[in-house]
């Protein structure tokens, strides 16, 4: 089934809206990432100066690395590929100082919620925990799977083992691995099998969740051996250092994943299949509180929780950079935007999912 939602022809503004059919696009795979509970203060301001001066862990250290004169020069040295490659030859949305606001519609303000809304489209108040509780709602990842042109293509691998749960995945089929369980499906590679000795031989320092180096190098290696046309990566120590009021390591973690998107990027472009059929999806699930006494937190009760930010690249995708003036748009955005990146129509299965993210599909001249 061909897209029937409205995209829009870009031209360095937006314009009358046309439809992104299937042969009117160039992308054949998607490659989304979700980095949990990264603030937009940090994605377009760098390092906050204010939670530099505070208490806990290496901040002398973290200051001389990420601190800079301008905005635009520490949001940089944070997340060098971010800023020099994707935010210019793609689109980046959730600057509130440009008219760009970019919000979950949940009114929880945390993980499970907000990956629910984001992967399914929906942003269901009934979805209103943590608890290992399968999703309910259908997810894009799943619909896709559920085709003939993507049975056997989706793949999705998180740090947070409630992955297997928000996607439901005994009743999706699809490949989930998440959490220190160790990846079982198919071949197991040299590289897989040290990947899977490491998640039982390291130390747990967060129960539920290894550091994020495991997640994506799995990730990495199944791209590499398996080739999905959709994959799905959640990278979970942002959140769990803001949580532990660790700022010199949250912005580690958060320089860590520009530099495993990199190197994703980079693996896609050195594919045949991959190179110029691909686009790159970015987002949060929440944000973070504000200060010193608020930023390790999120949810209903501290205020920015609700603020995200999401960015896209791509061959369909205009590079116009941070976009300024697009209304509130929302995490519940995120599912149909990546069916119409394929061509396909998320709404025609769930109907009260939101809509896909208006002017970040052009179709072909």
């Amino acid at each position: 089934m061909t897209c029937r939602m409205c995209c829009f022809v870009v031209l360095g503004a937006l314009a009358a809206p046309v439809c992104a059919r299937a042969a009117d696009l160039r992308t054949e795979n998607v490659v989304y990432v979700m980095l949990d509970g990264f603030r937009h203060q940090e994605v377009f301001s760098g390092a906050e100066e204010q939670l530099l001066q505070g208490e806990g862990g290496d901040l002398e250290l973290a200051r001389m690395r990420f601190w800079r004169a301008t905005p635009e020069a520490r949001r940089e040295a944070l997340l060098p590929f971010f800023w020099k490659v994707v935010a210019k030859e793609g689109q980046v949305i959730g600057d509130q100082e440009r008219g760009s606001i970019a919000q979950v519609a949940n009114p929880h303000k945390f993980s499970y919620p907000g990956y629910s809304e984001t992967l399914c489209g929906v942003a269901d108040p009934a979805v209103d925990s943590n608890n290992k509780v399968h999703n309910k709602h259908l997810n894009v990842l799943e619909w896709l799977h559920g085709q003939k042109p993507f049975a056997g293509r989706v793949a999705a691998f998180g740090a947070w083992d409630l992955f297997p749960y928000i996607l439901n995945q005994p009743r999706s089929g699809m490949v989930v691995n998440a959490g220190y369980t160790p990846f079982t499906e198919g071949k197991v590679t040299p590289t897989i099998a040290t990947i899977n000795r490491l998640k039982d031989e390291m130390t747990r320092y967060w129960k539920g969740e290894p550091f994020d180096a495991l997640p994506y190098e799995t990730a990495l290696e199944y791209l590499k051996t398996r080739k999905p046309r959709v994959l799905f990566l959640s990278l979970g120590e942002t959140d769990e250092w803001g949580h532990d009021n660790r700022y010199d390591l949250y912005l580690e973690a958060a320089r860590l994943s520009d530099g495993y998107i990199e190197t994703l990027w980079n693996t896609l472009q050195s594919m045949p299949q991959y190179r110029g059929k691909t686009t790159l999806m970015l987002s949060t699930d929440h944000g973070r509180g504000l200060g010193p006494d608020g930023w390790q937190g999120h949810g209903k009760d501290l205020p920015n929780s609700e603020n995200v930010w999401m960015a896209f690249m791509g061959p369909d995708t205009p590079a116009l950079g941070v976009r300024a003036d697009t209304g509130r748009v929302t995490a519940g955005q995120m599912a149909a935007t990546l069916a119409a990146f394929l061509g396909k129509d998320y709404l025609s299965a769930v109907p009260e999912a939101a809509p896909p993210v208006p002017g970040v599909i052009a179709a072909k001249n």
